[in-house]
């Protein structure tokens, strides 16, 4: 398999996954500024829409968007719990909080990268995350993870795009359960593989 991905984007997720699934797979470089790979190849050849994650099975085929990319990965390794079985409701609750981070936090994000926006519109997106997080916070109160006490493909997923959170200028601060939960996540052996494998840590 290969995964394009980008330092930090949020391709980081199914790269802390596959990693936590202990599968073999190939990182590829995909720059998201000037969507080429490091031969030169135009990433835009693989990917129409331009953007990371994409990943690339041994047969050729191709499937785009974190979400479902994560939860193929675990499915090929049910025995280490990344996922819950298809068809149960846990299952579900695993789907609620991927839609839920993929369009509550990661696309309330997306305006703040985008240097044309102006600072008062940055505010509005700022204010609502800010909110998102302070639920999410109360939500984890009592809990290791999003799912309880395993952890799961969607804690990769909330973990990614929360790192955006200090270089954005959102205080988390008073978000105890938030920073803690970062904190487990971030001790992981797997997430310590992948962010330094990025060049995000030493």
């Amino acid at each position: 398999m290969k995964l394009y991905y980008s330092p930090g984007a949020c391709s980081l997720s199914p790269h802390i996954v596959l990693r936590e699934a202990g599968l073999a797979f190939e990182p590829v470089l995909a720059s998201t500024k000037s969507h080429k790979l490091q031969d030169g190849t135009d990433y835009y050849s693989i990917n129409p829409l331009g953007y990371v994650p994409m990943l690339e099975l041994d047969d050729g085929t191709r499937l785009r968007e974190g979400p479902a990319i994560v939860q193929y990965i675990a499915d090929q390794v049910p025995t280490k719990n990344l996922a819950p079985a298809n068809g149960t409701l846990p299952r579900y609750r695993l789907q609620e909080w991927l839609t839920f981070i993929g369009t509550e936090i990661h696309k309330q994000f997306s305006p703040l990268f985008n240097p044309a926006m102006p600072e008062e519109g940055k505010k509005v997106f700022k204010d609502k995350l800010a909110q998102r997080f302070e639920w999410l916070d109360q939500q984890l109160e009592g809990r290791q993870y999003l799912m309880g006490d395993n952890f799961s493909v969607a804690d990769a997923y909330l973990f990614t795009v929360s790192n955006w959170a200090k270089p954005m200028n959102i205080d988390l601060s008073q978000r105890k359960n938030l920073l803690a939960y970062r904190e487990r996540i971030a001790a992981r052996p797997a997430v310590q593989e992948a962010m330094k494998a990025e060049g995000l840590s030493k």
